[in-house]
């Protein structure tokens, strides 16, 4: 789904904000991206739109190659990854439902079909009473509602969510967090860069840790490893099964000979 692989981005000012990281993401993840301001949380991010290209390695999000993909295929790769941008990105001076339906229109849908949509994902979101109203009559976390339905109204395999609690208070915070949670259940990938250390470790998810442009963590492989512990079981069944199937295919290829 994500993978990334020996990337470096070099600035021109000759700092490099992302140095050799490599990992993937699987589909149906939830991961954290976490690390102190300016660790690269947001380069890759922009890596990831075809924002900004790396310096170095290969980068493939959804089976598309960014490094190589042309310019005219960049909207197609946008229509599947969806972001929720840390400075929200809303327009003061369009209502919550035309803010919504702004990619539905860029994106050549019909008003009547895009007027369906936008209205489901505001149920979704918990926001289709507000949809008459401006940005500035919202508060900080039904804004980010709003930014998350706009992330989801193209049906995005992938959400990157740049922050999405860093303005909110804990109550908030969580309500944003546990909105993400369900749509990552319902198949969504979601990668989400955040500072909130309390969310992250009361969330049984995947860290993915950046320091000065490197990768410092990732507990990836840690989980994998308790999981196996846990289900010792199910790992011997697999082994067994592996095995097996190993020497049924000795046999197939010996009376085939």
């Amino acid at each position: 789904m994500i993978k990334l692989d020996k990337v470096s981005k070099k600035f021109g000012t000759g700092v490099f904000g992302l140095s050799d990281i490599s990992f993937d993401i699987e589909k149906g993840e939830f991961v954290f991206l976490v690390g102190p301001t300016g660790s690269g949380k947001t380069t890759i991010f922009r890596l990831l739109i075809r924002e900004t290209l790396p310096s170095e390695g290969s980068i493939f999000v959804n089976g598309w190659d960014i490094v190589t993909l042309p310019k005219q295929k960049i909207p197609h790769l946008r229509k599947k990854v969806g972001v929720v941008f840390q400075d929200l990105k809303l327009l003061s001076d369009r209502t919550i439902l035309e803010n919504i339906l702004l990619p539905l229109d860029v994106a050549g849908v019909s008003l009547n079909e895009a007027k369906v949509k936008a209205e489901e994902v505001l149920t979704q979101v918990g926001l289709i009473s507000h949809k008459d109203k401006f940005p500035i009559q919202l508060s900080g976390g039904e804004l980010q509602r709003v930014a998350i339905a706009r992330a989801l109204i193209l049906s995005p395999d992938i959400i990157l969510a740049d922050e999405p609690t860093g303005n909110l208070d804990p109550a908030t915070s969580w309500e944003i967090v546990k909105l993400l949670s369900d749509i990552n259940e319902k198949g969504t990938t979601i990668l989400m860069a955040t500072h909130n250390l309390d969310i992250v470790k009361s969330l049984a998810k995947r860290i993915i840790e950046l320091e000065k442009g490197h990768l410092v963590n990732d507990n990836k492989n840690n989980k994998e490893e308790k999981e196996k512990k846990s289900h010792p079981k199910k790992e011997e069944e697999k082994e067994i099964k592996e095995k097996e199937t190993g020497e049924e295919k000795k046999e197939e290829k010996h009376e085939t000979l």
